[in-house]
C-alpha cells in the first residue's frame, strides 16, 4: 500500500519555511517517509513469517448467535478465519455494520484470526446489551485516539519533529479522545485554522475506508520497529511483561500507519463519521495534550447538539499525564 501524506502546514510552522533552509525541509519529509516505509516492511515481514508457521489448515467450529439467540454453525480455518470471514458467510448488512465481534465473551477485533472452536457474536454500534454498549463505546474511543495519533505524525511535514508518545485507557466520560505527542516546539498554540486542517485531514483519512489490522510481534521486532520514537522503545519492555506470554507487543496498522495498543480496535475507519480536533493542550517537555470528538457513521445529531460536544471537549482531557524519561 502506498504511504499516505498528510499535507498539514500550521500557521506557526510556515514561518520557517525560507530558501535558506528548503534542504533541511526536503530531509525531514525523507525521513517521515522512511521511518513509515521501515515499520511497514518490518509488519509485513512478520506477518509473513507468522503466517507460514501454520503447517497446514485445520478445520473449527464457530456457532454464530444472531438476533433473537438464532445460532448458525460455520466450519472455518483455524488461526487463518476472522470474525470478517464468518460474517460473510452470513449477509451483506452484517459485514458492514459490525463494528468488533464477541467471542467466548471476551471482545475481540473484527480481523483477528479464531485460534479455535468458538460462540461468535457480532457487536454493531447500537447493541442492547449494556455491557457490550460499554465495550463498544470504549472500541470506538481507543480506535479514535489511535487514528488522531496517525494524523498527528503526519500533519506537521516542515523541521519541526513529531514524537508519539500514548494515549490513555479510553474514558467516554472524559469528553474526548487524547493522544499525547511531543513536538519540538516550546510554546505552540495553534490557531482555529491550523485545529480546522487537522479535523480535515482526519476526516480525509477515515473517509479511505482503513481495515485496523492487528499483530503480535516479539518485543525484540516491536523494539526494531519503533527504534525511532525513544518514547515506544522504552515502554515495549514494559508492555510486553503485561502480554500473557511475557514478551510481545501488540501493534495495529491502518493504512500506512504503524502503533502499539492492546486493542481491541473497530473493524475499518468507514466506521467513523464526523470527527474533529477540538484543543490541543501544552502539558509539559513540550508534551501537547491533542483532544478529539467523533461520532460513528450511522449516528447524526444537529448542529446545536455537535456544538455542546465540541465546548466540553476543548476542556484539558483529565486523564493522566504521561511519564517522561526520554526526551
Amino acid at each position: 500500500m502506498a504511504v499516505t501524506r498528510f499535507k498539514f502546514l500550521s500557521t506557526f510552522s510556515r514561518q520557517f519555511c525560507t530558501n535558506s533552509n528548503a534542504h533541511v525541509v526536503q530531509q525531514t519529509r525523507l525521513r517521515i517517509e522512511e521511518i513509515r516505509a521501515k515499520r511497514l516492511s518490518i509488519f509485513d515481514k512478520e506477518l509473513k513469517r507468522q503466517q507460514a508457521l501454520i503447517p497446514r489448515l485445520e478445520k473449527i467450529e464457530v456457532t454464530y448467535e444472531g438476533l433473537d439467540n438464532e445460532t448458525t454453525t460455520l466450519v472455518m480455518n483455524k488461526g487463518v478465519s476472522t470474525p470478517y470471514n464468518c460474517a460473510q458467510h452470513i449477509s451483506e448488512h452484517v459485514v458492514k455494520n459490525s463494528v468488533a465481534a464477541e467471542i467466548n465473551g471476551e471482545i475481540w477485533d473484527f480481523h483477528r484470526p479464531i485460534p479455535s472452536d468458538c460462540t461468535l457474536k457480532l457487536l454493531s454500534m447500537k447493541p442492547e446489551d449494556q455491557h457490550q454498549a460499554s465495550l463498544v463505546n470504549k472500541t470506538f474511543w481507543r480506535s479514535c485516539s489511535f487514528l488522531l495519533g496517525a494524523v498527528v505524525e503526519g500533519s506537521f511535514q516542515d523541521e519541526i519533529s513529531v514524537s508519539l508518545h500514548s494515549f490513555p485507557p479510553a474514558n467516554v466520560r472524559s469528553g474526548s479522545f487524547v493522544y499525547d505527542v511531543q513536538l519540538s516546539l516550546d510554546d505552540w498554540v495553534p490557531s482555529q485554522s491550523d485545529l480546522r486542517q487537522i479535523s480535515a485531514s482526519f476526516q480525509k483519512f477515515v473517509r479511505q475506508n482503513h481495515s485496523f489490522q492487528r499483530l503480535d510481534i516479539d518485543s525484540s521486532v516491536a523494539l526494531k520497529m519503533f527504534e525511532d520514537n525513544a518514547f515506544k522503545a522504552e515502554q515495549i519492555p514494559h508492555i510486553a511483561t503485561k502480554s500473557s506470554s511475557g514478551q510481545t507487543v501488540t501493534v495495529y496498522r491502518v493504512g500506512d500507519h504503524i502503533d502499539i495498543s492492546r486493542g481491541p480496535m473497530i473493524a475499518s475507519t468507514s466506521l467513523v463519521g464526523r470527527c474533529l480536533l477540538t484543543a490541543v493542550h501544552k502539558l509539559d517537555s513540550r508534551i501537547y495534550r491533542f483532544q478529539g470528538i467523533a461520532l460513528p457513521s450511522e449516528i447524526y445529531i444537529n448542529h446545536f447538539a455537535l456544538g455542546i460536544i465540541e465546548a466540553r471537549a476543548r476542556k484539558l482531557n483529565p486523564a493522566r499525564i504521561p511519564e517522561l524519561k526520554s526526551n
